[in-house]
Protein backbone atom coordinates (compact mmCIF):
# COMPACT_ATOMS: atom_id res chain seq x y z
CA UNK A 1 0.00 0.00 0.00
CA UNK A 2 1.73 3.59 -1.03
CA UNK A 3 1.84 5.74 1.93
CA UNK A 4 -0.45 9.15 2.17
CA UNK A 5 3.12 11.50 1.45
CA UNK A 6 6.25 10.95 -0.25
CA UNK A 7 7.77 11.88 2.94
CA UNK A 8 5.99 11.11 6.49
CA UNK A 9 8.04 12.94 9.74
CA UNK A 10 7.35 10.97 13.10
CA UNK A 11 8.58 12.27 16.17
CA UNK A 12 11.00 9.74 17.53
CA UNK A 13 11.77 11.59 20.93
CA UNK A 14 13.26 14.92 21.91
CA UNK A 15 16.61 14.57 19.67
CA UNK A 16 16.03 12.73 16.51
CA UNK A 17 12.76 12.79 13.75
CA UNK A 18 12.40 9.51 12.13
CA UNK A 19 11.69 10.35 8.19
CA UNK A 20 9.92 7.82 6.49
CA UNK A 21 10.23 7.40 2.96
CA UNK A 22 11.23 5.88 -0.28
CA UNK A 23 14.99 4.85 -0.50
CA UNK A 24 15.43 6.96 -3.76
CA UNK A 25 14.25 9.69 -1.48
CA UNK A 26 16.78 8.91 1.37
CA UNK A 27 19.91 9.08 -0.51
CA UNK A 28 19.11 12.44 -1.79
CA UNK A 29 18.09 13.45 1.53
CA UNK A 30 21.57 12.66 2.87
CA UNK A 31 23.13 14.82 -0.03
CA UNK A 32 21.01 17.60 0.77
CA UNK A 33 22.02 17.29 4.18
CA UNK A 34 25.97 16.41 3.44
CA UNK A 35 28.42 19.58 3.93
CA UNK A 36 32.18 19.26 2.96
CA UNK A 37 34.24 20.12 6.49
CA UNK A 38 36.77 23.49 6.09
CA UNK A 39 39.99 22.24 6.03
CA UNK A 40 39.64 18.55 6.23
CA UNK A 41 42.37 17.82 4.12
CA UNK A 42 44.31 18.57 6.69
CA UNK A 43 43.06 15.99 8.84
CA UNK A 44 44.85 12.53 9.43
CA UNK A 45 41.14 10.88 9.34
CA UNK A 46 40.90 12.40 5.55
CA UNK A 47 44.78 11.68 4.31
CA UNK A 48 44.33 8.36 5.41
CA UNK A 49 41.23 8.06 3.69
CA UNK A 50 39.38 6.88 6.34
CA UNK A 51 36.70 9.87 6.33
CA UNK A 52 35.75 11.35 2.83
CA UNK A 53 35.72 15.20 4.81
CA UNK A 54 31.70 15.50 4.57
CA UNK A 55 29.47 15.88 7.55
CA UNK A 56 26.07 14.22 7.24
CA UNK A 57 23.18 15.32 9.25
CA UNK A 58 20.75 12.72 8.07
CA UNK A 59 21.71 9.39 8.89
CA UNK A 60 20.65 7.40 5.78
CA UNK A 61 20.64 3.99 7.79
CA UNK A 62 18.70 4.64 10.21
CA UNK A 63 16.68 7.39 8.08
CA UNK A 64 16.69 9.81 11.33
CA UNK A 65 17.63 13.51 11.41
CA UNK A 66 17.66 16.03 14.43
CA UNK A 67 14.65 16.85 15.07
CA UNK A 68 14.91 20.86 14.77
CA UNK A 69 15.41 20.02 11.09
CA UNK A 70 12.08 19.46 10.10
CA UNK A 71 11.50 22.63 8.77
CA UNK A 72 14.79 22.16 5.90
CA UNK A 73 12.86 18.74 5.02
CA UNK A 74 10.14 20.57 4.20
CA UNK A 75 11.86 22.91 2.15
CA UNK A 76 13.45 20.21 0.31
CA UNK A 77 10.46 18.72 -0.56
CA UNK A 78 8.50 21.90 -1.38
CA UNK A 79 11.83 22.43 -4.18
CA UNK A 80 11.17 18.68 -5.39
CA UNK A 81 7.54 18.83 -5.62
CA UNK A 82 7.64 15.97 -3.14
CA UNK A 83 4.27 16.01 -0.65
CA UNK A 84 5.04 15.67 3.17
CA UNK A 85 3.45 15.36 6.72
CA UNK A 86 4.08 15.43 10.41
CA UNK A 87 7.54 17.41 11.77
CA UNK A 88 5.27 20.57 12.21
CA UNK A 89 5.74 22.45 15.41
CA UNK A 90 2.32 25.02 16.84
CA UNK A 91 3.93 27.69 19.07
CA UNK A 92 1.85 28.28 22.35
CA UNK A 93 -0.31 30.91 22.26
CA UNK A 94 1.01 33.15 24.83
CA UNK A 95 0.72 37.01 24.45
CA UNK A 96 3.52 39.42 25.27
CA UNK A 97 1.87 41.48 27.84
CA UNK A 98 1.73 38.82 29.97
CA UNK A 99 5.57 38.18 29.18
CA UNK A 100 5.95 42.15 30.44
CA UNK A 101 4.11 40.88 33.52
CA UNK A 102 5.84 37.74 34.71
CA UNK A 103 9.16 40.26 34.08
CA UNK A 104 8.17 42.95 36.20
CA UNK A 105 7.08 39.70 38.60
CA UNK A 106 10.52 39.34 38.94
CA UNK A 107 11.58 42.69 40.68
CA UNK A 108 14.52 42.98 38.57
CA UNK A 109 16.98 45.37 39.45
CA UNK A 110 17.70 46.86 35.78
CA UNK A 111 14.77 47.39 33.01
CA UNK A 112 14.88 44.26 30.06
CA UNK A 113 15.30 46.12 26.82
CA UNK A 114 12.94 45.27 24.36
CA UNK A 115 14.72 42.88 22.04
CA UNK A 116 15.15 40.68 25.25
CA UNK A 117 11.99 40.88 25.95
CA UNK A 118 11.17 39.54 22.68
CA UNK A 119 13.91 37.09 22.75
CA UNK A 120 12.16 35.53 26.39
CA UNK A 121 8.46 35.82 24.36
CA UNK A 122 9.84 33.85 21.14
CA UNK A 123 11.13 31.52 23.72
CA UNK A 124 8.50 30.82 25.24
CA UNK A 125 6.58 30.59 22.46
CA UNK A 126 8.56 27.89 20.21
CA UNK A 127 9.95 25.58 23.09
CA UNK A 128 13.08 25.71 21.15
CA UNK A 129 14.97 28.04 19.23
CA UNK A 130 19.18 29.19 18.56
CA UNK A 131 18.64 33.11 20.32
CA UNK A 132 21.60 34.69 18.19
CA UNK A 133 22.54 38.05 19.98
CA UNK A 134 25.68 39.91 19.92
CA UNK A 135 28.65 40.07 22.82
CA UNK A 136 27.35 42.56 25.86
CA UNK A 137 23.48 42.12 24.48
CA UNK A 138 22.51 40.90 28.06
CA UNK A 139 22.62 37.07 27.18
CA UNK A 140 22.83 35.97 30.76
CA UNK A 141 19.78 38.16 31.72
CA UNK A 142 17.53 36.44 29.02
CA UNK A 143 18.86 33.26 30.05
CA UNK A 144 17.80 34.14 34.01
CA UNK A 145 14.05 35.11 32.85
CA UNK A 146 13.30 31.81 31.21
CA UNK A 147 14.94 29.75 34.02
CA UNK A 148 12.29 31.75 36.46
CA UNK A 149 9.53 30.80 33.75
CA UNK A 150 10.35 27.77 33.86
CA UNK A 151 10.49 27.35 37.49
CA UNK A 152 7.42 28.77 38.10
CA UNK A 153 5.98 26.39 35.72
CA UNK A 154 7.90 23.22 37.84
CA UNK A 155 8.74 21.89 41.14
CA UNK A 156 12.27 20.64 41.86
CA UNK A 157 12.81 17.26 41.83
CA UNK A 158 13.35 14.46 38.97
CA UNK A 159 12.70 15.01 35.85
CA UNK A 160 11.88 19.02 36.71
CA UNK A 161 15.32 20.67 36.97
CA UNK A 162 17.14 22.81 34.29
CA UNK A 163 20.72 22.64 32.72
CA UNK A 164 22.69 25.50 31.72
CA UNK A 165 25.68 24.46 29.65
CA UNK A 166 28.50 26.76 29.33
CA UNK A 167 32.41 26.08 27.97
CA UNK A 168 34.34 27.58 30.86
CA UNK A 169 34.96 27.77 34.44
CA UNK A 170 34.50 31.44 34.85
CA UNK A 171 31.11 31.32 32.74
CA UNK A 172 30.32 28.53 35.89
CA UNK A 173 30.96 31.12 38.18
CA UNK A 174 30.36 34.05 36.23
CA UNK A 175 26.44 32.76 36.02
CA UNK A 176 26.40 32.13 39.02
CA UNK A 177 27.26 35.42 40.19
CA UNK A 178 25.07 37.40 37.26
CA UNK A 179 21.74 35.55 38.97
CA UNK A 180 22.57 36.69 42.31
CA UNK A 181 22.90 40.06 41.18
CA UNK A 182 19.31 39.56 39.27
CA UNK A 183 17.79 39.00 42.61
CA UNK A 184 17.68 35.33 42.81
CA UNK A 185 19.30 33.27 46.04
CA UNK A 186 21.85 31.36 43.80
CA UNK A 187 23.53 29.24 46.57
CA UNK A 188 19.87 27.68 47.36
CA UNK A 189 19.06 26.92 43.99
CA UNK A 190 22.10 26.52 41.86
CA UNK A 191 24.51 23.81 41.89
CA UNK A 192 27.81 24.52 39.81
CA UNK A 193 29.88 21.99 38.33
CA UNK A 194 33.26 21.50 37.10
CA UNK A 195 36.44 19.96 38.07
CA UNK A 196 36.14 18.72 41.36
CA UNK A 197 32.80 19.34 41.92
CA UNK A 198 30.11 16.92 42.46
CA UNK A 199 27.66 15.98 39.59
CA UNK A 200 24.83 15.14 41.71
CA UNK A 201 22.34 17.43 43.72
CA UNK A 202 18.86 18.17 45.32
CA UNK A 203 18.89 21.64 43.63
CA UNK A 204 17.10 22.70 40.89
CA UNK A 205 19.17 24.22 38.40
CA UNK A 206 22.61 22.84 37.65
CA UNK A 207 25.23 25.05 35.89
CA UNK A 208 28.12 22.60 34.35
CA UNK A 209 30.78 23.07 32.24
CA UNK A 210 29.85 20.54 29.14
CA UNK A 211 33.63 18.91 29.15
CA UNK A 212 32.50 17.38 33.30
CA UNK A 213 29.32 16.16 31.65
CA UNK A 214 29.97 14.64 28.32
CA UNK A 215 31.00 11.01 30.02
CA UNK A 216 27.91 10.92 32.06
CA UNK A 217 25.39 7.94 30.67
CA UNK A 218 21.95 8.65 29.54
CA UNK A 219 20.03 8.05 31.82
CA UNK A 220 21.37 11.50 34.14
CA UNK A 221 20.11 14.14 31.50
CA UNK A 222 16.30 12.47 32.24
CA UNK A 223 16.23 14.62 35.25
CA UNK A 224 16.52 17.95 33.56
CA UNK A 225 13.38 19.32 31.75
CA UNK A 226 15.06 22.69 30.01
CA UNK A 227 18.25 22.48 28.98
CA UNK A 228 20.34 25.99 27.73
CA UNK A 229 23.39 25.78 25.62
CA UNK A 230 25.34 29.20 26.02
CA UNK A 231 27.95 29.86 23.90
CA UNK A 232 26.14 27.66 21.72
CA UNK A 233 28.65 27.96 18.69
CA UNK A 234 31.13 25.52 20.67
CA UNK A 235 28.34 22.98 20.34
CA UNK A 236 29.64 21.48 17.10
CA UNK A 237 32.49 19.75 18.73
CA UNK A 238 31.59 15.94 19.45
CA UNK A 239 31.51 15.91 23.07
CA UNK A 240 29.11 18.37 23.47
CA UNK A 241 26.98 16.62 20.32
CA UNK A 242 27.29 13.78 22.82
CA UNK A 243 24.96 15.74 25.50
CA UNK A 244 22.31 16.79 23.58
CA UNK A 245 21.72 13.30 21.71
CA UNK A 246 21.20 12.15 25.36
CA UNK A 247 18.77 15.10 25.88
CA UNK A 248 15.98 12.45 24.53
CA UNK A 249 13.38 13.81 26.94
CA UNK A 250 13.96 17.29 27.65
CA UNK A 251 11.43 19.53 25.87
CA UNK A 252 12.71 22.83 26.16
CA UNK A 253 16.34 23.42 24.45
CA UNK A 254 18.04 26.85 23.96
CA UNK A 255 21.11 27.78 22.00
CA UNK A 256 22.37 31.37 22.54
CA UNK A 257 25.73 32.99 21.15
CA UNK A 258 26.91 35.77 19.95
CA UNK A 259 27.70 34.38 16.15
CA UNK A 260 27.83 32.10 14.22
CA UNK A 261 30.78 30.90 12.18
CA UNK A 262 29.52 31.71 8.51
CA UNK A 263 28.92 28.15 7.28
CA UNK A 264 25.48 26.29 6.19
CA UNK A 265 26.39 23.55 8.40
CA UNK A 266 27.17 25.13 11.47
CA UNK A 267 24.06 26.63 11.69
CA UNK A 268 22.50 23.24 10.30
CA UNK A 269 23.88 21.50 13.28
CA UNK A 270 23.20 24.02 16.04
CA UNK A 271 19.44 24.33 14.51
CA UNK A 272 19.33 20.50 14.65
CA UNK A 273 19.97 20.30 18.51
CA UNK A 274 18.23 24.09 19.76
CA UNK A 275 15.50 24.88 16.99
CA UNK A 276 15.70 27.62 14.34
CA UNK A 277 17.81 30.55 14.45
CA UNK A 278 16.28 34.31 16.07
CA UNK A 279 18.44 37.03 15.52
CA UNK A 280 18.00 39.15 18.81
CA UNK A 281 19.83 42.39 18.09
CA UNK A 282 22.63 42.96 16.29
CA UNK A 283 26.21 44.44 17.39
CA UNK A 284 25.66 48.22 14.93
CA UNK A 285 21.71 47.97 15.96
CA UNK A 286 22.76 48.11 19.83
CA UNK A 287 25.95 50.21 18.98
CA UNK A 288 23.51 53.00 17.38
CA UNK A 289 21.00 53.01 20.25
CA UNK A 290 24.01 53.33 22.64
CA UNK A 291 23.25 50.33 24.13
CA UNK A 292 27.04 49.31 23.59
CA UNK A 293 30.27 51.15 23.47
CA UNK A 294 31.63 52.12 20.11
CA UNK A 295 34.12 51.26 18.67
CA UNK A 296 37.35 52.19 16.89
CA UNK A 297 40.09 49.63 15.04
CA UNK A 298 43.34 50.50 14.42
CA UNK A 299 45.11 48.21 11.48
CA UNK A 300 49.16 47.85 12.34
CA UNK A 301 50.85 46.24 9.39
CA UNK A 302 54.09 45.87 10.68
CA UNK A 303 56.67 45.51 7.30
CA UNK A 304 59.84 43.78 7.78
CA UNK A 305 63.39 44.10 5.82
CA UNK A 306 63.38 42.35 2.09
CA UNK A 307 65.97 39.71 3.95
CA UNK A 308 63.39 38.46 6.51
CA UNK A 309 60.44 37.77 4.17
CA UNK A 310 61.77 34.01 2.87
CA UNK A 311 59.70 32.52 5.82
CA UNK A 312 58.14 29.28 5.16
CA UNK A 313 55.04 27.53 6.01
CA UNK A 314 52.70 29.08 8.99
CA UNK A 315 54.61 27.48 12.07
CA UNK A 316 57.55 29.09 10.99
CA UNK A 317 55.94 32.42 10.50
CA UNK A 318 54.17 32.05 13.71
CA UNK A 319 57.11 31.08 15.14
CA UNK A 320 59.32 33.96 13.92
CA UNK A 321 56.62 36.50 14.57
CA UNK A 322 56.02 35.86 18.28
CA UNK A 323 60.17 35.65 18.96
CA UNK A 324 60.62 38.70 17.20
CA UNK A 325 61.94 41.32 20.40
CA UNK A 326 60.70 44.30 18.12
CA UNK A 327 57.49 43.36 17.69
CA UNK A 328 57.18 42.52 21.23
CA UNK A 329 58.53 45.31 22.61
CA UNK A 330 55.49 47.19 20.83
CA UNK A 331 53.26 45.60 21.70
CA UNK A 332 55.01 46.14 25.37
CA UNK A 333 54.53 49.71 24.75
CA UNK A 334 51.34 50.24 23.04
CA UNK A 335 49.87 48.00 26.26
CA UNK A 336 51.41 50.22 28.94
CA UNK A 337 50.33 53.55 26.85
CA UNK A 338 47.14 53.54 27.15
CA UNK A 339 44.81 55.05 29.22
CA UNK A 340 42.10 52.69 30.77
CA UNK A 341 42.47 48.99 31.08
CA UNK A 342 43.89 46.97 28.35
CA UNK A 343 43.58 43.29 27.17
CA UNK A 344 46.34 41.36 25.22
CA UNK A 345 45.13 38.63 23.65
CA UNK A 346 47.67 35.83 22.88
CA UNK A 347 47.32 32.51 21.35
CA UNK A 348 50.70 30.60 21.94
CA UNK A 349 51.50 30.09 26.05
CA UNK A 350 55.26 31.09 25.66
CA UNK A 351 54.37 34.19 23.87
CA UNK A 352 51.83 34.81 26.66
CA UNK A 353 54.43 34.39 29.00
CA UNK A 354 57.01 36.78 27.29
CA UNK A 355 54.34 39.51 27.12
CA UNK A 356 53.57 39.54 30.64
CA UNK A 357 57.49 39.65 31.33
CA UNK A 358 57.91 42.32 29.37
CA UNK A 359 55.19 44.44 30.37
CA UNK A 360 55.81 44.25 33.96
CA UNK A 361 59.35 45.46 33.24
CA UNK A 362 57.31 48.88 32.79
CA UNK A 363 53.91 48.34 35.63
CA UNK A 364 53.03 45.96 38.13
CA UNK A 365 49.52 46.34 37.31
CA UNK A 366 49.47 43.60 35.16
CA UNK A 367 47.92 40.12 34.85
CA UNK A 368 49.07 36.60 33.18
CA UNK A 369 45.79 34.39 32.28
CA UNK A 370 45.69 31.10 30.36
CA UNK A 371 44.10 27.89 30.52
CA UNK A 372 46.37 26.79 33.74
CA UNK A 373 44.85 29.47 35.79
CA UNK A 374 41.95 28.29 37.96
CA UNK A 375 39.35 30.13 38.32
CA UNK A 376 39.21 31.39 41.54
CA UNK A 377 42.35 33.59 40.35
CA UNK A 378 40.48 34.20 37.12
CA UNK A 379 37.70 35.86 39.09
CA UNK A 380 39.41 37.87 41.42
CA UNK A 381 41.41 39.27 38.28
CA UNK A 382 38.11 40.15 36.58
CA UNK A 383 36.66 41.87 39.95
CA UNK A 384 40.05 43.61 40.50
CA UNK A 385 39.72 45.43 36.85
CA UNK A 386 36.60 45.76 36.63
CA UNK A 387 37.16 48.10 40.01
CA UNK A 388 40.26 50.25 39.10
CA UNK A 389 42.30 51.36 36.54
CA UNK A 390 45.16 50.81 34.32
CA UNK A 391 45.41 47.37 34.65
CA UNK A 392 47.24 45.03 31.75
CA UNK A 393 45.44 41.60 31.15
CA UNK A 394 47.54 39.42 29.28
CA UNK A 395 45.08 36.54 28.51
CA UNK A 396 44.77 33.34 26.00
CA UNK A 397 42.32 33.96 23.19
CA UNK A 398 40.62 30.37 24.36
CA UNK A 399 39.97 31.55 27.87
CA UNK A 400 39.07 35.33 27.44
CA UNK A 401 37.51 35.78 24.54
CA UNK A 402 34.25 33.85 25.16
CA UNK A 403 31.68 35.07 27.91
CA UNK A 404 34.17 37.25 30.78
CA UNK A 405 32.44 40.16 31.24
CA UNK A 406 34.53 43.09 32.11
CA UNK A 407 32.68 46.50 31.91
CA UNK A 408 35.49 48.27 32.75
CA UNK A 409 37.31 47.56 29.66
CA UNK A 410 38.11 49.97 27.48
CA UNK A 411 41.04 48.85 24.80
CA UNK A 412 42.07 45.24 23.55
CA UNK A 413 45.28 44.81 21.35
CA UNK A 414 45.39 41.11 19.33
CA UNK A 415 48.81 40.16 19.80
CA UNK A 416 48.82 37.00 17.68
CA UNK A 417 47.21 36.46 14.16
CA UNK A 418 43.84 34.88 14.39
CA UNK A 419 40.97 34.40 11.40
CA UNK A 420 37.99 32.69 12.89
CA UNK A 421 35.40 34.73 12.90
CA UNK A 422 33.49 33.83 15.83
CA UNK A 423 36.67 34.27 17.76
CA UNK A 424 37.60 37.38 16.33
CA UNK A 425 33.86 38.81 17.45
CA UNK A 426 33.70 37.64 20.56
CA UNK A 427 37.08 38.73 21.48
CA UNK A 428 36.28 42.16 20.29
CA UNK A 429 32.97 41.95 22.19
CA UNK A 430 34.76 42.25 25.81
CA UNK A 431 35.41 45.99 24.75
CA UNK A 432 31.80 46.78 24.21
CA UNK A 433 30.10 46.81 27.54
CA UNK A 434 29.30 50.72 28.98
CA UNK A 435 31.14 52.05 31.44
CA UNK A 436 30.99 55.96 32.60
CA UNK A 437 34.67 55.91 32.55
CA UNK A 438 34.37 55.01 28.59
CA UNK A 439 34.05 56.48 25.46
CA UNK A 440 34.63 53.93 23.12
CA UNK A 441 36.45 51.11 23.12
CA UNK A 442 39.53 50.80 20.85
CA UNK A 443 40.76 47.73 19.17
CA UNK A 444 44.66 47.52 18.11
CA UNK A 445 44.79 44.69 15.22
CA UNK A 446 48.44 43.71 14.64
CA UNK A 447 49.62 42.21 11.87
CA UNK A 448 52.67 41.38 9.74
CA UNK A 449 53.33 41.63 5.85
CA UNK A 450 55.83 39.17 4.41
CA UNK A 451 55.43 41.15 0.63
CA UNK A 452 51.75 40.23 0.76
CA UNK A 453 52.07 36.40 0.33
CA UNK A 454 52.03 34.92 3.74
CA UNK A 455 49.66 33.13 6.29
CA UNK A 456 49.17 35.80 8.63
CA UNK A 457 48.43 38.96 6.50
CA UNK A 458 45.76 36.73 4.08
CA UNK A 459 44.35 36.34 7.69
CA UNK A 460 44.20 40.11 8.35
CA UNK A 461 42.83 40.24 5.33
CA UNK A 462 39.88 38.16 6.65
CA UNK A 463 39.63 40.21 9.38
CA UNK A 464 39.46 43.35 7.61
CA UNK A 465 36.19 41.82 5.93
CA UNK A 466 34.64 40.89 8.91
CA UNK A 467 35.17 44.72 10.32
CA UNK A 468 33.25 45.82 6.85
CA UNK A 469 30.43 43.22 7.83
CA UNK A 470 30.08 44.89 11.14
CA UNK A 471 30.42 48.27 10.18
CA UNK A 472 33.40 49.14 12.23
CA UNK A 473 35.11 52.08 11.47
CA UNK A 474 38.97 51.24 11.06
CA UNK A 475 42.17 52.62 9.84
CA UNK A 476 45.43 51.09 8.97
CA UNK A 477 48.55 52.23 9.57
CA UNK A 478 52.45 50.58 8.18
CA UNK A 479 55.24 50.53 10.36
CA UNK A 480 58.52 49.44 8.80
CA UNK A 481 59.92 46.97 11.39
Amino acid sequence: MKPESDIILHKKNEVYLQVECERSIARELNDFFSFEVPEARFMPSYKNRVWDGKIRLFDSRTNQIYSGLGSYIREFAEKRSYSITGGATIPLSIYKENVKSFISSLELPIEPRDYQVDAVHHSIRNGRSLLVSPTASGKSLIIYILIRYYQKLMLSGDGNCILLLVPTTSLVEQMFSDFKEYGWNSEYYCHRIYAGKDKESEKFCYISTWQSLYQQPRKYFDRFAVIFGDEAHTFKADSLKKIMNKTVSCRFKYGLTGTLDGTQCHRLILEGLFGPVKQVTTTRQLIDKKQLSDIKVTGIVLTYPKEECIIRGYQDEIKYITGHSKRNNLIRNLSVDQSGNTLVLFTLIKHGELLYKLIKEKTNDVHLVYGATDTQTREGIRKLTEESEGRVLVASFGVFSTGINIRNLHNIIFASPYKSRIRNLQSIGRGLRLHDSKVNAKLYDIADDFNNKNHTIKHFVERINIYNQEEFDYEIHKVQM
